[in-house]
């Protein structure tokens, strides 16, 4: 069984020009991304100790130095909570740690990508070439089914034998109904491009974010792809740092295909794509098509600043 993480960036909103109450309009966000990363269920354990180990030093930490109690779930990593400080600095978490520890934390989770062979899937929408008709909730729909595409090419090129099971981020009530909805639909009728699901399997979990690790680093994940991608650039630092774990035509696959997919067909983002995988079939491709057994994570948690904890 394969678990895949599920976040997205940017907002669902398809309007390119948002009317404001005095009679202007501000601009929209042209960008919406979904991503989703893959681990092997019997990696969860390695992937959530060495994380949550790390978080309740930091606490621990912040216990016995400022006297201020939290728990795990307020140790959550937020994309855009690390990118402001002014955010950050509401979050009792991170106005009681260092930017070196902040830094080390984050930098944890980035290593586990590649400690448990995780792959990454995006789907990208331009929302300046949609047709009037797409709504937020469609475009979150369309978007979705997209997604699970790439995952079942994934697991039928490469893991023909295991099942996956989606996990995204709890937005809301009827907003994960409609995404069920869709999500059955689905596997019952095949996708709009006649592929038929056989190797995802159940309805999407859905879990808080603040209480998955999985999903925060899928949330990192997916800010990094819409930032390279809004600014029409891979040179971005951190999509340079997860793009060896983007799913790539440059990994062993039967029938090999982008990890990255660009909707609708007419945007020219799809030439960012094709640039993507030039760079990729330049480098050796992530290992993460191989099934690898578990084990003990040997990455050992830090405070941030290179000191073991003991």
């Amino acid at each position: 069984m394969l678990l895949f993480y599920i976040d997205e960036s940017g907002n669902r909103d398809s309007r390119l020009k948002i009317p404001r109450a005095d009679g202007s309009a501000s601009k929209g966000d042209p960008i919406y991304v979904l991503t989703a990363i893959s681990l092997f269920e019997h990696r969860w354990h390695g992937f959530e100790k060495t994380l949550n180990r790390h978080k309740n030093w930091l606490l621990g930490k912040i216990a016995r130095e400022n006297n201020v109690r939290l728990d795990l779930p307020d140790a959550e990593l937020k994309s855009n909570w690390l990118r402001q400080p002014k955010a950050r600095s509401g979050r009792p978490f991170f106005s009681h740690i260092s930017a070196g520890e902040t830094t080390g934390l984050v930098d944890l989770f980035y290593q586990q990508l590649d400690y448990h062979h995780m792959n990454i899937f995006a789907v990208i929408v331009d929302k300046r070439y949609l047709h009037d008709y797409m709504d937020a909730a469609k475009l979150h729909r369309k978007t979705w089914e997209l997604l699970l595409q790439l995952v079942e090419k994934f697991m039928r090129n490469v893991h023909p034998k295991h099942q996956a099971i989606m996990v995204n981020d709890d937005v809301g009530r009827e907003e994960n109904r409609s995404l069920a909805l869709k999500h059955a639909y689905i596997l019952d009728r095949g996708t709009a491009d006649g592929i038929w699901l056989r190797h995802i399997c159940e309805m999407p979990m859905f879990v808080r974010s603040e209480l998955s690790n999985g999903v925060q680093l899928a949330d990192l994940c997916s800010y990094n792809i819409y930032r390279a991608f809004k600014s029409e650039s891979l040179a971005y630092p951190f999509f340079a740092r997860i793009a060896p774990h983007i799913w790539s035509m440059s990994n062993d696959a039967s029938q090999p295909f982008s990890g990255i997919q660009v909707f609708p067909e007419n945007s020219p983002l799809k030439e960012l794509v094709s640039e993507f995988e030039k760079q990729r079939a330049g480098v050796p491709a992530n290992p993460g098509s191989k099934m690898v057994s578990g084990g003990a994570n040997p990455i050992e948690p830090t405070s941030g600043t290179g000191q073991k904890i003991e």
